[in-house]
Order: structure tokens, then C-alpha cells, then sequence
């Protein structure tokens, strides 16, 4: 039987820049989301997200 060595999964660290940006794509991701369940006039979406809301103990009125 052949001795297969896989590839090391070392964590390389990333600049500073990289994080930013990461963090900044994360955060308008996550204001487009709350903006779309917020403001959509699919009932069901709005719905969900304010079930999700109260279930996750948030006060939203």
C-alpha cells in the first residue's frame, strides 16, 4: 500500500486590510438582510423575521 501524504491544513494569518474587508462585506450582507426582511412585502418573510426576533428574546415593539 502506497504512503499518500495529504496536504497540512496550516492556518495562514491574513493583513489587516484582508479582515476589514471581510468585515466589511459581512456587515452590508447582514444590512441588506435586515433592510429586505424589514421592509418586504412578502408577508411571510417580514413574518419570519419577526417570529425569529421574539424567539431569540429581542423586543421589537
Amino acid at each position: 500500500m502506497p504512503i499518500t501524504h495529504a496536504k497540512s491544513s496550516i492556518a495562514t494569518p491574513i493583513s489587516l486590510s484582508q479582515r476589514l474587508i471581510v468585515a466589511g462585506g459581512a456587515t452590508l450582507l447582514g444590512l441588506c438582510l435586515v433592510y429586505f426582511a424589514g421592509f418586504s412585502h412578502i408577508e411571510a418573510v417580514h413574518n419570519a423575521a419577526h417570529d425569529t426576533r421574539h424567539s431569540a428574546a429581542f423586543p421589537c415593539h
